[in-house]
């Protein structure tokens, strides 16, 4: 493990702290060496950490300063929250700061401001901007797959049910979003029509929204939906059976920034790339982190979601995905004209994986 100083913060609070040294690292030393003083020990490790990182700041040059936002309490965002916490960021230049922003229409937003530059979340918002004047570009993926629930009440026994019901998302444009229009596209009842769409924000939000029966529905991710489960609520679909490829989380960014500071991109790339390297062949390290953001300590449960999200479901080469593109523009070609002869690559840019694959950096990494 990597020790690291970078900053989070949640956007909306405000709120930041700096994550310090792990301490378990140097655990089984202690025991070694029970006869030091346990305050001699910790600022023994103090130096070497200090002067290690002295070492490499003086080789790198100064970090560069860049802000990350993520979309999601969910798995699906853990191809950024490793390399942040193992410093792997820091490695390849940059001082980031990580910001959580609740849904990712809401998210996209943040990123198309500029008050972000890079974001995690649906590659579908990626269109919606485009459409409407803006320039986000995907250039690389988090996850392909919808692992997406629609959960219930217990009362409600089946989709007909929900006439006249409200059913909770994050965000309008989210990937939450996206996957209830493809649910109801197989429903008999429609949104508007038979029920409302309500967005709450993020999804411990919604299953609260849930539980106090502020909504009769909700899309959860497959974390939350095992908890409602156990809770009682009943699944009214399982979007992660479906086998669709859908650009549930993806890094996005915009063209004006890749204009302006395109070898801050290419560092961000690298350290993301060598970041999902680094959970996959780092089981206990990559639990390690999602203990910590989902704020669960169910080691069994949390392993569980180690296995779907880190090892199953994040490619293992997370480069931008046409295919998973389409998917969305099919769905949207049924309601708006305007995306008929649009193509999944006009909404990616590819260039730094190319130049990784050129330079064998992909391949040493899984050597």
């Amino acid at each position: 493990m990597m020790p690291t100083s970078e900053k989070r913060r949640n956007f909306a609070s405000g709120h930041s702290i700096r994550a310090g040294v792990d301490w378990r690292q140097i655990g089984p030393r202690m025991k070694e060496w029970g006869a030091l003083p346990r305050m001699m020990l910790r600022f023994l490790a103090g130096l070497t950490i200090f002067f290690a990182f002295s070492s490499t700041a003086k080789a790198q040059g100064p970090l560069e300063k860049m802000r990350l936002t993520y979309s999601a309490i969910g798995g699906s965002q853990a191809s950024v929250w490793v390399p942040y916490e193992a410093g792997i960021f820091r490695k390849h230049g940059l001082d980031v700061e990580l910001l959580y922003v609740g849904g990712g229409g809401r998210a996209a937003q943040v990123v198309q401001s500029g008050e972000v530059p890079i974001g995690v979340f649906t590659g579908g918002a990626v269109i919606n901007s485009n459409l409407a004047g803006g320039d986000l570009v995907m250039i690389a993926s988090s996850m392909n797959v919808m692992t997406f629930a629609v959960m219930a009440r217990p009362e409600i026994r089946n989709v007909e049910e929900l006439k006249g019901k409200k059913i909770g998302i994050s965000r309008f444009g989210s990937a939450t979003d996206f996957g209830l229009r493809y649910a109801e596209g197989k429903w008999p009842i429609k949104r508007q029509r038979d029920f409302a769409v309500i967005q709450v924000g993020g999804m411990p939000e919604q299953l609260t929204a849930l539980r106090t029966k502020a909504l009769d529905a909700a899309v959860l991710n497959a974390e939350l939906a095992i908890v409602a489960r156990k809770e009682g609520f009943r699944e009214l679909a399982d979007l992660a059976k479906v086998g669709l490829q859908f650009p549930t989380s993806s890094i996005v960014t915009t063209r004006s920034f890749i204009k302006r500071n395109e070898n801050t991109v290419r560092k961000f790339i690298r350290g993301y790339v060598e970041g999902v390297h680094y959970g996959k062949t780092q089981r206990t390290f990559g639990v390690h982190v999602l203990k910590k953001y989902l704020r669960n300590e169910d080691t069994a449960f949390v392993n569980d979601l180690y296995d779907l999200y880190i090892l199953q479901n994040i490619p293992q080469i997370p480069r931008p995905s046409p295919e998973a593109l389409k998917t969305v523009l099919d769905q949207m070609a049924e309601s708006d004209s305007r995306v008929a002869n649009l193509r999944p690559e006009q909404f990616i840019d590819a260039r730094f994986f190319l130049e990784l694959e050129k330079e064998g950096f992909i391949q040493r990494l899984w050597q």
